[in-house]
């Protein structure tokens, strides 16, 4: 690919607030910043209501997810672009309309370009519902040039639930800023949080990150660590804002007063910056990520997490079983607060144990870090671009 040539990314972006929308415009700046200045990356932008956001120059291309229309017109204008040589899609089901997202299927059926498709969601599924999510999966891979998967195990449903050919996926972890080891005193006094065992969770917030099951382990905790602090950041997922309003946070809010714990749980409830929210991160003694989905195959919080060397205390989800094995981290019971309690106490209870996971962590993901990231998606964009 020469200087000139414009990278495609068909993804929802900021200032949409959504974890994919982080995730691309990382990567693009990982790509422009680092080892591509003369690439550019263009955008186009996935909304749920067609001009609802104030995009910078790099969104050139806007779709309606509902609008089937819409998929062909962006298709047909990267088909005529010159500049465009890739288009990397960076797939969630919630993303694109239609069942299962099959309205990105005659988009694909039209576009002339390479495509590199990273799946962020790979559900091993409902035997119900299962034909129909294979058949976009399939279509999806068939039209892809390449597809990435977050993780190993995402990798092996790919190939063995869905019969994707292995030399046609490439496993990429999700990228991680730069965050030093372990400078909790520092970013402790800077938040107001010296002389306490920090928790945290973050992201946007939804019922399905079992943040109530946290909550309810918070009791147990505070037996043996009575300056336990439990931080909750982030504000409610926007769709799930649209469509229930704050119920869930009110219901948290609830489950905290009712236990006795408005000393021991606070609520951020914003869209952090990433300065701020890597001081958070690196404030926190355990991060828990008490999920309850078992088929989740990627969390960019919980990368995050992990690729700042924190300790780690998570469900058993298919992501969380893949970076927290090998002693990188603890893994509990689903739904199970008491489970969460006695693994949190007993990393609050060990220094030695808690160096041990930060040290194993951390040193796992040296190669997480986003300008690593960006170079490995560059090497498949270039091979993909070197078969037009």
């Amino acid at each position: 690919m020469k200087k000139t040539d414009w990278i495609h990314f068909l993804s929802s972006y900021p200032p949409r607030e959504c974890g994919i929308a982080t995730f691309t415009k990382d990567l693009v700046n990982s790509i422009e910043e680092n080892k591509n200045p003369g690439i550019e990356c263009k955008i186009a932008a996935m909304n749920e209501n067609l001009g609802a956001y104030s995009y910078g120059r790099d969104v050139n291309i806007q779709i309606d997810q509902d609008d089937q229309e819409s998929y062909l017109i962006a298709a047909e204008k990267l088909n005529k672009s010159k500049r465009s040589k890739v288009v990397c899609i960076q797939h969630e089901f919630g993303l694109f309309g239609g069942e299962f997202g099959e309205y990105l299927i005659p988009f694909l059926e039209e576009l002339e370009k390479p495509v590199v498709t990273t799946f962020h969601s790979i559900l091993p599924g409902n035997p119900d519902i299962e034909r129909q999510r294979k058949y976009v999966v399939k279509k999806i891979c068939q039209n892809s040039d390449k597809v990435v998967s977050i993780s190993g195990y995402g990798k092996d449903i790919l190939m063995h639930k869905y019969g994707i050919p292995k030399d046609k996926i490439a496993v990429v972890p999700h990228g991680v800023p730069q965050i030093p080891f372990r400078e909790e005193a520092k970013a402790k006094k800077e938040l107001g949080l010296q002389d306490k065992k920090v928790l945290s969770t973050f992201g946007l917030m939804d019922r399905r990150k079992g943040i109530h099951y946290a909550i309810r382990a918070m009791p147990r905790i505070i037996e043996e660590n009575p300056n336990a602090m439990y931080m909750v950041i982030g504000e409610t997922h926007p769709v799930v804002r649209k469509h229930h309003g704050e119920q869930y946070r009110n219901y948290l809010k609830g489950l905290v007063n009712k236990l006795g714990l408005k000393d021991h749980v606070k609520f951020e409830n914003r869209f952090l910056s990433l300065e701020e929210l890597c001081k958070y991160i690196q404030a926190t003694d355990v991060y828990m990520t008490p999920y309850y989905d078992p088929g989740q195959i990627s969390s960019g919080t919980l990368a995050y997490a992990v690729g700042s060397g924190t300790a780690c205390v998570a469900t058993p989800f298919l992501y969380a079983k893949d970076v927290l094995r090998h002693g990188r981290g603890m893994l509990v019971k689903f739904k199970s607060s008491r489970c969460m309690a006695d693994s949190v106490n007993k990393v609050l209870a060990s220094r030695k144990l808690r160096l041990k996971l930060e040290r194993n962590a951390y040193n796992y993901t040296r190669g997480w870090h986003w300008p690593a990231i960006g170079n490995t998606y560059m090497d498949l964009f270039n091979t993909a671009a070197s078969r037009q």
